[in-house]
């Protein structure tokens, strides 16, 4: 049903993580990364954006976007320098692009989302830490209609390919569409292989992950949770989307993202909806921390849900009764 979305945002994503990965390999060196120089993830993120943006807009001109990144900044006369280095990085894929086209593409992003109809959501860099310093990041993007996810890819770029122990050979794109089931491609689209969830259906056998940054989640109520599910690895931690990647694939159990007590913010729709799709069509199934679906049609941001699980469906109820026990 969603045949030609997936097979464009494919070919976004695809295109968008070769960019980053070229921003990456000639901007960032140990004097950006020791000096904490953001430049380069600007750009790449800028520049990503602008380029999946115009392949959108060339195949499903009606169709809005929802996107983290503006020109507010770019356009100022002291950030002239990146904005030069962003025009090259899109034009160096999309020659025809002039200096206005670009700026369009990246400002396109600019739509409320909401509960009707049909828009477009994407993230071009989620998990900036980890692609400066040369881990664990994700360009995602999916479609969403009617406050419903429907399609979606998620470009990982340097993350191992089968499994986190392979050293030799990375970068995967993982795609699903609904009831369509979720496939993972090479970098270069010459290896497709379905995805499933892991089959682990006790506690002893779950392998939990959770973001690097202590700040995205609660660890140490992770580690109860461990505990009350009698886990036995210690958990996989790493930046972005990626952790809804390897659910997918069957390498983790379950992604816990747990706020604090008092915590105020909204996950981003951005953040969360290629991944979901993703974890959900390989077999899995994804709610907030108490067990509630969640809600993309609330515009920009999943307000009415606290936290992110994602689990291979078999062990989803257990964890959400350890998260409920660890209140």
């Amino acid at each position: 049903m969603y045949e030609e979305e997936l097979k464009i945002a494919i070919a976004a994503v695809r295109q968008a993580s070769e960019l980053c990965q070229h921003v990456r390999a000639t901007l960032v060196t140990d004097e950006t990364i020791t000096k904490q120089d953001r430049s380069p993830v600007t750009i790449a993120d800028l520049a990503a954006q602008a380029a999946m943006s115009s392949i959108l807009q060339m195949t499903f001109s009606d169709d809005p976007l929802v996107a983290e990144e503006d020109t507010h900044l770019l356009q100022q006369e002291e950030h002239a320098q990146n904005r030069a280095r962003v025009f090259a990085e899109v034009r160096r894929l999309q020659p025809h692009l002039d200096d206005t086209a670009i700026l369009a593409a990246i400002d396109r992003g600019d739509h409320a989302g909401g509960p009707e109809g049909r828009f477009w959501t994407m993230d071009p860099i989620d998990g900036t830490k980890g692609y400066i310093r040369g881990d664990q990041y994700a360009v995602a993007l999916a479609l969403i209609e009617d406050g419903e996810v429907v399609a979606g890819a998620l470009g990982c770029p340097h993350l191992p390919c089968k499994t986190m122990h392979n050293t030799t050979q990375r970068g995967v794109i993982m795609a699903a569409s609904k009831g369509a089931g979720a496939i993972s491609l090479s970098m270069d689209g010459s290896t497709v292989t379905p995805l499933q969830v892991s089959v682990a259906t006790s506690g002893s056998e779950a392998v939990l992950c959770e973001s690097v940054e202590a700040a995205h989640t609660r660890q140490g109520r992770s580690s109860r949770v461990s505990e009350i599910l009698g886990v036995h690895l210690p958990p996989v931690r790493i930046d972005s989307q990626c952790k809804y990647a390897i659910v997918a694939r069957g390498e983790a159990t379950t992604y816990l993202r747990i706020p604090s007590a008092n915590s105020t913010y909204e996950e981003k729709i951005w953040d969360h909806a290629a991944g979901a799709i993703v974890v959900t069509e390989a077999g899995g199934r994804v709610t907030d921390t108490l067990g509630v679906p969640l809600d993309f049609s609330l515009r920009r941001t999943l307000r009415n849900n606290k936290g992110v699980v994602a689990t291979n469906g078999a062990l989803h109820d257990v964890v959400i009764e350890a998260l409920a026990a660890t209140q």
